[in-house]
């Protein structure tokens, strides 16, 4: 994702951020043979958190871990280890 690209749109950053938070339950949570998650996908939503405001990433955790049956709690500690 180019961030100076002047054709970059806000649905870009969430587009790019729902896609990692997708791949990471996908691999970790639902068995699936399929591996969604690349660098270019972690990369890409690292970029769009930097753009985003904590209340939209947070709607869209909110919102696919309800939608895959997830513990909210559980999917933080998936995308954030360390914290």
């Amino acid at each position: 994702m180019d961030l100076n690209n002047p054709d970059l749109e806000f649905s870009d950053l969430v587009y790019a951020y729902q896609s990692w938070v997708i791949a990471v339950i996908n691999d970790e949570k639902l068995n699936s043979q399929e591996t969604l998650l690349t660098e270019e996908i972690a990369d890409e939503a690292l970029d769009a958190m930097r753009f985003l405001p904590g209340e939209v990433t947070n709607a869209i955790e909110t919102s696919l871990a309800r939608v895959y049956e997830v513990d909210p709690e559980e999917l933080a500690e998936l995308l954030f280890p360390e914290d």
